[in-house]
């Protein structure tokens, strides 16, 4: 592995291209609103898929469905891994969590007041084994665990090349590093799948190229799984094998950028019929 990376970030015992996560007919309503109307997707091990679609489509919706912040009214999500299924319509989010499925936010949600390192390592408290007594004491068992975490965190600290500000306050750091540290909690996790929702959101060129790399350097030399949902187009269609387009709460489309970018639906989504039909 690169930059003396010395853990596997990848939380996953399923091998490439097995079937990882099953997006079953999800129906979600909020009122008289259908934020999601029979939507079916699968998700297979180690790719990079993105879910596009003009605003109000209902992508983040289904994020929150895959990581139980909303449950659907109708269908299923299944998440495969550790020999295990998992019903995660029926799970509640850190169940989720602890199966494997990592999810960073759009808004960032740091704590503000305490370092990078600090926030990074919140996000191994999954992986917490040691009881409370011990921790209170911070003797045998829960030193052993504190080393592990950390020296685990450092290698996600030296994958985002944040190294210098491990010791700042979040707060006091550029957006875009709070984003990189953001996406760095969420790797804390080791999971097994990332669920992203508009990385590059507020980024510079430069910013997104970085996170561009940060995120194909996740997949490519760790094999963890990345769904995402991101508004740059030039983004989306440089670094996923797969994109699925959403239009109104229903699935339009779902290929290999070059199929997408040609499909006369997606064009009218994004572009309105008349674009389309000159």
């Amino acid at each position: 592995m690169t930059r003396g990376i010395t853990h596997n970030l990848n939380g996953s015992t399923l091998q490439s291209g097995d079937l990882q996560l099953k997006i079953e007919d999800i129906h979600l309503h909020f009122g008289g609103v259908a934020a999601i109307s029979g939507v079916s997707l699968d998700v297979y091990q180690n790719e990079i898929i993105s879910i596009i679609g003009p605003n109000g489509a209902g992508k983040t919706s289904l994020l929150n469905c895959i990581s139980g912040l909303y449950h659907p009214q109708r269908g299923k999500i299944t998440f495969f891994n550790h020999g295990k299924t998992y019903p995660l319509t029926k799970m509640r989010p850190y169940q989720i969590a602890e199966a494997g499925v990592a999810r960073s936010f759009q808004n960032i949600e740091l704590f503000k007041h305490m370092t990078v390192l600090e926030n990074l390592m919140l996000g191994r408290h999954i992986h917490i084994k040691s009881n409370i007594f011990s921790n209170a004491l911070f003797w045998g068992k829960t030193q052993k665990e504190e080393i592990a975490h950390r020296k685990y965190i450092e290698d996600v600290i030296d994958l985002l090349e944040i190294q210098a500000i491990r010791k700042q306050p979040v707060g006091a750091l550029a957006y875009g590093l709070q984003k990189r540290v953001e996406l760095g909690r969420a790797l804390a996790l080791q999971p097994a799948i990332l669920v992203i929702d508009e990385p590059m959101a507020g980024m510079n060129v430069e910013e997104k190229e970085d996170m561009a790399r940060f995120i194909l350097d996740v997949n490519e030399e760790h094999g963890v799984t990345i769904l995402l949902i991101e508004h740059d187009m030039g983004v989306v269609m440089g670094i996923s094998d797969r994109v699925a387009v959403l239009d109104f709460g229903m699935k339009i489309a779902d290929g290999i950028p070059d199929e997408i970018q040609r499909d006369p639906a997606v064009m009218r989504a994004y572009l309105g019929e008349q674009h389309v039909t000159i």
